[in-house]
Parts: structure tokens; C-alpha cells; sequence
């Protein structure tokens, strides 16, 4: 990753939803959600959301090369009772990719504890004496002609690098991942996963609501 230039989309923010509690956007790909170390990494999600809303604050985060729905709080009360949520696996995420080879069978389990892969940080490992528990399960929409396969993921839990990591445990990497991928897999010009909805109560009326971003590739 010594080669890694950041060159992040240079489009407008996209809202999908606010109201007077909670921000929805669809980050794309390539652009941080918080600022990295140093001064070209200054441009990021948050960053081009406060200038639309000064008062949005932090609530999550999606990696570097993942699109997807992102919400933001417009209060602290929001930041704390979605931060509780997403602390206590209340919500619901549904993500979008397409893997390496053939998957088979069409839906099941990864259950495999993950933990930070220390001299090769920001890779993450399956550790089975260290690591914390990790469980994401998987649907398969499809298969394509050129060997590839496209799901849909559920993690059941929200750790750092979770689905790439369980999907190169089984063998099926998602394309185009600088990280985990290797040779052909890794040949595309994205990470092909995309956080395709996200489901949670609303702060302040407690209902649950879903909101969704459409995928950007096939």
C-alpha cells in the first residue's frame, strides 16, 4: 500500500435523507469518512457534510473503498441514542458485493473471530486465541458468466474490515479489495461492496426506519 495515492471522488455530497435529528448520505467510494494524518487527508465525508450541515456529528464510519449509506446525528441526544444502537447491535446492515469464484451454498455463516493483524496493520486477521467474535452471514443473488459471484452480506457484528476478511476466509475475496485480494481478484477498479441499507430506531420517535442507497455496479 506504499504506492497508495488518495485521490477522492470529487462529486457533491449526496443526501438521502434529515430531518431534525439524523443525516443520511451516500458516501462514495475512494473517500474517507473522517480525516486521515497529514494535510491531503483532509477531505472526507464529514468534512463535505458539515458544510451543508454545521451541526452533524460522528456516528459510524465505512472504510476508505466502500460506498454506501451513511447516517450522521443533528444533536448530541441523536449521537448517543444511535451511537447506543449501533454499540448494542440494533441495527440492521445490508451490504452489496461481488466475490472471487463460485460461491456455494447459496446462503450461510461465517463465524470466525477477527483481530488487528499488528505488523501488517491496517490488515485484520482471523485469530481463533485473540481475536473478538465476528459473525456475518451471506445470501447469494447470483453467479455470472466470468466465474464471479454476487451477494448480499449481513453482519451480524462490526468489526473493523469484517466482511472483507470473512469472505477471503472463504476462499472468495470481494473484487477489487487492495487488501485481501490477490492477482485477478484484485484487478477491478473498486472495492465492490457497497452498504446498501441501513435499518434503526429513530432517535427521537423510536420507530424503525430503513433507508437505502442503490448499488453502483452489477
Amino acid at each position: 500500500m506504499s504506492d497508495f495515492t488518495y485521490a477522492p471522488p470529487d462529486e457533491p455530497v449526496r443526501v438521502i435523507h434529515a430531518d431534525h435529528a439524523v443525516l443520511l448520505v451516500d458516501k462514495p467510494a475512494g473517500l474517507l469518512s473522517v480525516p486521515g494524518k497529514g494535510e491531503h487527508l483532509t477531505d472526507c465525508t464529514i468534512a463535505r457534510v458539515l458544510k451543508l450541515y454545521p451541526e452533524a456529528l460522528l456516528v459510524h464510519r465505512l472504510d476508505l473503498d466502500t460506498s454506501g449509506v451513511m447516517v450522521f446525528a443533528l444533536t448530541r441526544h441523536a449521537q448517543r441514542e444511535l451511537g447506543a444502537q449501533f454499540e448494542g447491535r440494533q441495527t440492521k446492515k445490508v451490504y452489496r458485493a461481488r466475490l472471487w469464484g463460485h460461491l456455494d451454498p447459496k446462503e450461510g455463516r461465517v463465524d470466525l473471530p477477527l483481530i488487528v493483524d499488528w505488523p501488517n496493520r491496517p490488515r485484520q486477521h482471523v485469530n481463533h486465541e485473540t481475536g473478538k467474535p465476528a459473525q456475518t452471514d451471506w445470501r447469494v443473488l447470483g453467479h455470472d458468466p466470468d466465474g464471479t459471484t454476487r451477494v448480499r452480506l449481513y453482519p451480524l457484528t462490526g468489526r473493523s474490515h469484517q466482511l472483507r476478511v470473512h469472505m477471503q476466509a472463504l476462499g472468495h475475496p470481494i473484487l477489487g479489495d487492495p487488501l485481501y485480494a490477490e492477482g485477478a481478484a484484485r484487478d477491478f477498479p473498486r472495492l465492490m461492496l457497497h452498504a446498501e441499507s441501513l435499518r434503526f430506531r429513530h432517535p427521537e420517535t423510536g420507530k424503525g426506519i430503513t433507508f437505502s442507497a442503490p448499488c453502483p455496479f452489477r
